[in-house]
């Protein structure tokens, strides 16, 4: 179908300061086939004023309230009321670039069915970027500009929330929004994984990322890091375990003993490896910690890896590669 309508949906929330230049931004966009499905989750300011007012000049942007409390239930509340053959998602205190829907619309136009469209992403901030969040923009685009971004989906959301694009039957396919699983955009990036849909590469920054400090993903509960772990954790024992083979994890830190103390609760068989002389021997919910030399006794395992220093990290790919191991298949880095 030639010039498909893209349904943009747009959760939003106290951002009447951010809406205006979000709204021109899609308003400017040289892709004209778009409807946006702005759903207001309770907000205490003029968030819903400033939207009214631009569908009142406007009627591809429709307004409407949500019909539960928070923003899983705010995109189901938006993609009920939506009809367009592609669909996408927009942060109300973000600003597209103008040409973000027509290449992500001619991506998918290209490619067919089965892909989804992604671009590159540029944070800013009236203060600044961290050195975190610096770090994360490079990497993730990094795996944008050629498309192999599941090859490291157990670290990070490797799609980013506000900038994908899909047809609306393999939206369904992976589920749309109706699990209720947080954080929201990382599950549906495993599910897209899950239903094998293939990333088309993009080399273009298409989408500007607002952090400030009442960001939802930096201020909510259900974006901090025991919710990735068990989202990690979750997808990795469904797709790509092997329960045939010996599972291992490696790491005793914050995010080891999270992982190990799941795995102990859902009585799953582990080798818990680490390298620290203090914690070798020890137990830990029961679990006794052994030096990392025994990954060479274990038949055929896969390792899940929990150690965030990246030194230590590049001495682990080392050692895995001696072993004649390869990532995403004998071991996986959850950091």
């Amino acid at each position: 179908m030639q010039n498909p309508t893209v349904s943009l949906f747009m959760p939003f929330k106290n951002t009447q300061e951010y809406l205006p230049a979000c709204l021109d931004s899609i308003l400017a966009e040289t892709y004209p086939h778009w409807e946006v499905l702005a759903v207001d989750d309770h907000s205490e300011d003029n968030s819903r004023k400033v939207l009214e007012a631009y569908a009142k000049k406007d009627n591809r942007i429709k307004v409407y309230p949500n019909f539960g409390n928070g923003i899983i239930p705010a995109l189901q509340t938006a993609y009920e009321h939506s009809s367009g053959e592609l669909v996408s998602r927009m942060d109300s205190d973000d600003i597209m670039k103008p040409n973000r829907l027509e290449v992500m619309a001619g991506s998918l136009g290209s490619h067919g069915k089965g892909h989804v469209a992604v671009g590159q992403v540029q944070y800013f901030s009236h203060r600044g970027i961290s050195d975190g969040y610096a770090r994360y923009e490079t990497w993730l685009n990094a795996l944008t500009a050629i498309g192999n971004n599941y090859n490291e989906i157990y670290k990070e959301c490797v799609i980013p929330s506000p900038c994908w694009m899909v047809h609306r039957d393999d939206f369904e396919l992976s589920g749309a929004f109706r699990p209720d699983r947080y954080p929201e955009d990382y599950d549906l990036t495993f599910r897209f994984y899950e239903n094998q849909l293939k990333i088309i590469p993009c080399n273009e920054v298409l989408h500007l990322w607002r952090d400030y400090d009442t960001r939802t993903s930096r201020t909510h509960e259900h974006y901090a890091q025991n919710y990735f772990l068990d989202i990690k954790l979750h997808y990795f024992l469904k797709l790509d375990h092997d329960p045939t083979r010996p599972l291992v994890v490696w790491g005793a830190g914050f995010k080891g003993k999270s992982i190990a103390k799941s795995l102990v609760n859902q009585e799953l068989d582990f080798v818990w490896l680490c390298d620290n002389p203090a914690k070798i021997g020890k137990k830990i919910y029961g679990q006794e910690l052994v030096h990392f030399e025994t990954l060479k006794k274990l038949k055929n395992p896969q390792s899940v890896i929990t150690v965030a220093n990246e030194t230590a990290q590049k001495e682990i790919r080392e050692f895995f590669s001696t072993l004649g191991q390869q990532a995403m298949k004998d071991y996986f880095f959850f950091c």
